[in-house]
């Protein structure tokens, strides 16, 4: 058989099988441009099994275009607490507004403004046109490749821009007349359900006869992929900070810059245990004391007394570049007045002395330890009566440049603010008393 019959042996055989095995999920329900939209940017680095009730949840909320480009961003970003990569969020919400600016809040179908769109790259711009408008264009994943490199046996490296380039190409030439919508879902289905990574299923496979891949047994070495960079580990600090007085009951939190990793998210403040420049691939986690010693210094900077009581648990969060090893400690709030400067003394001299031993801290120019402590005499403090998301809880503004916001939370709160999803699993373990290591 040559490459034209093996195509339209792909093609035919493909689209039979779809037909009779595709899956009941809510954006296809409907040719709806934004529910496409939508679930294609959800399910990016997400499991379809973990991004239905995401999907269901988002939409009900923010069914039209209008409405998630007019939400509030902490009112998306709740509702997409959990899913991860909240640049996502973000940048689908600045794209709603693109479409409500420039095209009267109706997504386009002209190729070039799909594209323009924020957040919107050569795969969702395909997957929209072709499912959402049945325009013949190819929309070439990590799944789509897996696939059409099994296939078809080729050897590239689907990590070069080269190969994209040629599968889109390759995927484009596939498309039956008419069938975009349908097709394009096939395969990203064929990829899904049956040429998995590790396992495919090919007894069962729709288009197994003419694989070339299985044929030459390569089917579990292809697709060729050369291997990413493993994330860097970073040993961070987490303080569980219990509020006395008129704080009992609440827990101390923090908003992250307006720019970066996680901007604008809530978190629980946090310090990395060693300086970026000292920290080891395989660096063993920091001992309690001085650890408790460099958190407290920490807060202290930071405008807050506070005393590390012990260790409460172990976290970790992975991203694609880094890896947060957290040591969590339960800690008090103390008097500012009369016990700041002695908890800061105590967690100066804890930290210092194990920086002397294991040069775990750098040289600053006059001497002093680089540490949280080096930046005590910069520390702002401003109160305000702000209570746009809590009431009357007030908001805390400390530090110059960032203006990081604090807050003192209940678990009431929880419900109006969008954490980071190992952020929001410490604390729902917190109120709920229960402390399990956590990874994810």
């Amino acid at each position: 058989m040559g490459l034209i019959e093996q195509k339209q042996h792909f093609s035919v055989n493909l689209l039979d099988w779809y037909m009779i095995n595709r899956r009941d999920l809510p954006w296809r329900r409907h040719n709806n441009p934004y529910f496409t939209w939508v679930s294609e940017i959800m399910l990016q680095q997400t499991r379809v099994d973990t991004v239905i009730p995401y999907f269901n949840r988002f939409i009900g909320n923010f069914p039209t275009v209008q409405a998630l480009a007019e939400a509030p961003e902490e009112d998306v970003l709740k509702n997409w607490e959990g899913l991860g990569y909240y640049s996502r969020a973000r940048n689908l919400q600045a794209a709603a507004r693109q479409v409500m600016e420039l095209h009267g809040g109706e997504i386009p179908q002209d190729k070039q403004a799909v594209f323009a769109l924020k957040g919107v790259g050569p795969y969702t711009a395909g997957a929209i046109l072709s499912i959402a408008f049945n325009q013949p264009q190819p929309a070439v994943d990590g799944n789509v490749m897996r696939v059409l490199s099994r296939y078809f046996l080729i050897d590239e490296d689907i990590m070069k821009g080269s190969t994209r380039v040629l599968m889109e190409e390759l995927a484009g030439e596939l498309i039956p007349e008419g069938r975009a919508r349908d097709f394009n879902q096939a395969l990203m289905e064929l990829g899904a359900l049956v040429c998995t990574p590790k396992a495919p299923h090919c007894l069962t496979c729709p288009v197994m006869e003419q694989c070339s891949g299985r044929i030459a047994g390569r089917e579990l070495t292809l697709p060729v992929k050369t291997k990413a960079k493993p994330p860097r580990p970073e040993q961070r600090l987490v303080a569980i900070v219990e509020g006395r007085g008129a704080h009992r009951g609440r827990v101390l939190v923090r908003q992250r810059p307006e720019s970066g990793l996680l901007a604008r998210m809530w978190e629980l403040p946090h310090v990395l245990a060693e300086p970026p420049a000292k920290a080891s691939k395989k660096a063993a986690p920091l001992a309690d004391e001085p650890a408790m010693a460099l958190l407290a210094g920490s807060l202290w900077a930071e405008g807050f007394a506070a005393r590390p009581e012990g260790l409460a648990t172990h976290a970790e969060h992975v991203f694609s570049h880094i890896v947060w090893q957290l040591q969590v400690y339960k800690c008090t709030e103390q008097s500012q007045s009369s016990e700041l400067p002695l908890i800061a003394a105590e967690a100066r001299a804890a930290y210092d002395a194990q920086a002397a031993t294991t040069d775990a801290a750098t040289t600053a120019p006059d001497g002093q330890s680089a540490s949280a402590f080096s930046t005590s005499d910069q520390a702002e403090r401003k109160l305000t009566d702000d209570a746009d998301v809590l009431g009357d809880a007030p908001q805390i503004h400390i530090g110059k440049g960032d203006q990081l916001t604090y807050r003192w939370i209940g678990p009431e709160d929880m419900d109006k603010m969008a954490f980071p999803n190992i952020f929001l699993k410490l604390l729902s373990s917190y109120f709920a008393g229960i402390y399990d290591d956590i990874n994810e």
